[in-house]
């Protein structure tokens, strides 16, 4: 989806929505690459991106919620069938059981929205950090 001139934080303020992340923990730790794609992986700054978005949705008064990440690349965001199949390379989703197919990202992004959408129902707070002014 593509925002425009229109900033993330922008476009979930004006609104009046929320952002939902993936918990990206021990992403390093799980990860079954390459040497090659490790030192690119490593070199990553997740929580640091994570940490930057949820500082500024704080300010912005966003509320942000926070995912589990698992399986949102094979999931299908039509009939949510999951299996790792529904991806036959890295920038492609083709669900097997109902032929939708699309950008594996988009697709996924599709995954996290409506996960942070049950979380928010289900009545989770945001998670993003307090902020705290200097005086």
């Amino acid at each position: 989806m593509s925002y425009g001139d229109e900033g993330l934080l922008a476009r979930a303020e004006r609104t009046g929505r929320g952002i939902a992340l993936e918990t990206l923990t021990g992403i390093r730790e799980r990860a079954r690459l390459r040497s090659p794609q490790r030192t690119t992986l490593h070199s990553l700054p997740f929580a640091q991106l994570g940490s930057f978005i949820a500082y500024k949705a704080k300010r912005a008064g966003v509320p942000v919620v926070y995912v589990d990440p698992a399986y949102t690349s094979q999931e299908c965001s039509q009939c949510h069938h999951t299996a790792r199949h529904n991806r036959p390379d890295q920038a492609r989703f083709s669900c097997r059981v109902c032929g939708f197919v699309d950008h594996a990202d988009h697709n996924a992004s599709h995954n996290i929205r409506q996960r942070g959408w049950m979380v928010w129902v289900c009545g989770v707070q945001s998670t993003a950090p307090v902020l705290t002014l200097i005086a």
